[in-house]
């Protein structure tokens, strides 16, 4: 795992600094502890971060190819890499080292652009055609791994796995997105299509851009995609069967390291699986790490604890006490752009933790997305069953009516918030699946914000690029359309990028066996039947892992990996609330009415509403302003 940077010329090939290379890639140097390099040519600079996990001491980067033509920086494993090599060399390739970087140089070369459906893995890399003076930047499938860019004022496209390495470009400009701020304050996070400043642009999960000199920026172009419009027939064994095939394919696979592997185990269906399997297929006993939580309530690591036992795992676990709120501006630092994942803490906590005993940790991640294990996804399916029962006209009429007198019950499960439910069917459902994703729905936002930020935004919303995505999909039905998503935005913007940030905070390589694209393509070709019976989600996965796992793990309530946020609020971050009302950061923007933001503060302090997660949002956001020097 590692940190690229770059800049390329699209207009007239200008000298390219490597001082500037060397700071853009120093900006990122927790991300590759172990080695790094910059190789310029007129036109083109390229800089890399290295952390070793295979041929520890044969791929320094950039690497060129053996002809010299090709030039990469690349961050990721391409975990099929051995079997291209072997099909290369018997088309003539001829490789000097062991690991899987110069592979991608040579694939490149064989097959161009094709040669990305080829990759098996998780990737973001830079490659310069010398030959054909281009500039390829890929992502992989899911987008597991980042990449940023933006155009500079000298005509330069900069690059880099984090904000922070275009941050140390004198060139960028630092301009605030409103409508950024529209999308972090919906979903708690800034999604793929846009981000916190102008012109900063993330190359989207599946896409390519292909840069040439002398010629205007070419758009990103899609090179992947799931597909939920076709349907698996068989009987449930023997999708079972495949999917256990596909399972312990995703598994094995990550396992291949020349530093020592462990993985995340929060006693869930996901972790505890891939724990399971990886017990199966190694000679050792695994290393586990698992993080809990001083409030009994929301504590798992008891049943983390009963698989670390079943499979003998070298466990370790560790609890993170109330005041871990401490550590809020090293979590600000982490993302650049503002991040209210809450979980993001005990994420990173368990990172640190696996960072003692391992270099590469393998999660749970991408099966709840993939196989309908969300909660939401079961009653999004429920909805759509009464959407389809009764016809469009009268929806709205009798749901919106009983919705607009039902009494709110926000602090209810929500099979119990009849309100909620009343709405969302008065909606289509894509409009309802984008507003149960959502944190704050759209009337409380709009009283949070001010009239100057209203004007920006227009009548922009940010759940429009969803509902579009969803009524665009490949998908068959309601939920189809809300796992594609699921995969498709909340993944790419939420999970991994919390991982990511997580784990190459402290130099740790995060794997997800349960992202593996052949996996991903199985579950999305599932009968509803095999993702959803009654009220369990993720029926197949867990009658498939009945073979390993017992039965109150696998069917135990779901319970995400929370942070007692809320708690903090009344307690030790009381005060952090009250500078929310006072403005703070936030004040200087312009953003938001001031009166509605002491009002969120004062109701949530004297105990008459729950607004943890809104203040945890408003937080994030003032030390995202604070280092990013934001200008309006």
């Amino acid at each position: 795992m590692c940190g690229i940077a770059g800049i390329f010329h699209c207009g007239t090939p200008k000298p390219v600094d490597p001082v500037r290379i060397e700071r853009m890639c120093d900006a990122i140097a927790h991300r590759g502890p172990d080695g790094s390099g910059v190789w310029t040519e007129r036109g083109v600079g390229l800089g890399h971060r290295r952390l070793s996990i295979i041929d520890l001491e044969g791929s320094p980067q950039p690497m060129l190819s053996a002809d010299g033509d090709a030039v990469i920086v690349f961050n990721g494993e391409i975990y099929n890499f051995k079997e291209l090599r072997r099909e290369l060399e018997g088309h003539g390739a001829v490789f000097r080292t062991g690991g899987d970087t110069e592979v991608i140089l040579a694939a490149w070369q064989r097959w161009g652009i094709d040669c990305l459906q080829r990759l098996q893995g998780m990737f973001a890399f830079a490659l310069y055609d010398v030959k054909n003076k281009e500039l390829l930047l890929a992502r992989d499938r899911l987008g597991v791994k980042p990449l940023f860019m933006a155009p500079l004022s000298d005509g330069s496209m900069a690059f880099a796995s984090e904000l922070k390495g275009l941050l140390a470009h004198p060139l960028l400009r630092r301009d605030a997105n409103p409508l950024a701020v529209e999308d972090y304050m919906t979903w708690g996070y800034i999604p793929d299509h846009t981000s916190i400043l102008k012109g900063v642009e993330k190359l989207p999960a599946g896409h390519f851009r292909l840069l040439k000199h002398g010629q205007a920026p070419a758009p990103s172009r899609e090179w992947w995609d799931v597909s939920f419009a076709d349907r698996h027939r068989g009987k449930t064994a023997d999708l079972s069967a495949e999917l256990l095939h596909h399972m312990r394919e995703g598994v094995v696979s990550r396992m291949d390291a020349d530093v020592p592997l462990g993985a995340f185990l929060s006693g869930g269906v996901d972790s505890s699986s891939v724990v399971a399997l990886m017990s199966e297929a190694s000679r050792d006993p695994v290393t586990t790490c698992s993080i809990g939580f001083d409030v009994s309530a929301l504590d798992e690591t008891g049943y983390a604890q009963t698989v670390a036992d079943l499979f003998a795992t070298d466990h370790h676990s560790r609890t993170v006490a109330p005041d871990d709120f401490q550590h809020v501006d090293a979590l600000s630092h982490m993302f650049d752009e503002p991040f209210a994942d809450a979980s993001a803490l005990p994420t990173w906590r368990v990172c640190q933790l696996a960072r003692e005993h391992v270099t590469v940790a393998l999660s749970g991640d991408g099966a709840d997305e993939a196989f309908a294990g969300y909660r939401r996804q079961v009653f999004h399916a429920r909805e759509e069953q009464i959407r389809s029962a009764i016809p469009s006209f009268l929806r709205k009429p009798v749901f919106g009516g009983l919705g607009s007198v039902w009494p709110k019950a926000d602090w209810a499960p929500r099979p119990l918030r009849a309100k909620s439910t009343f709405l969302a069917l008065a909606q289509d459902g894509n409009e309802g699946y984008a507003n149960a994703l959502s944190v704050i729905p759209p009337k409380l936002r709009f009283e949070l914000y001010s009239d100057d930020l209203k004007r920006q935004l227009s009548d922009y919303r940010a759940e429009q690029p969803l509902v579009a995505m969803m009524r665009d999909a490949p998908a068959r039905s309601g939920l189809d359309r809300a796992q594609y998503a699921d995969l498709k935005f909340w993944l790419p913007g939420d999970i991994l990028t919390k991982v990511d940030r997580t784990s190459m905070a402290v130099s740790l390589e995060a794997r997800e066996p349960l992202l593996d694209h052949r996996l991903i393509e199985f579950g999305a070709k599932l009968p509803h039947k095999a993702r959803i019976r009654g009220a369990q989600g993720k029926w197949l996965i867990k009658h498939t892992m009945e073979r390993y796992l017992p039965s109150n793990i696998l069917y135990r309530p779901k319970q995400g990996f929370v942070t007692p946020i809320g708690e903090w609020f009344r307690g030790p971050l009381a005060s952090a609330a009250q500078q929310i009302a006072k403005g703070g950061h936030l004040a200087q923007t312009g953003w938001f009415d001031q009166a509605a933001l002491s009002r969120i503060a004062e109701d949530h302090l004297s105990g008459r509403s729950d607004h943890g997660r809104i203040l945890w949002q408003l937080m994030m956001l003032d030390r995202s302003i604070k280092n990013l020097g934001i200008a309006q």
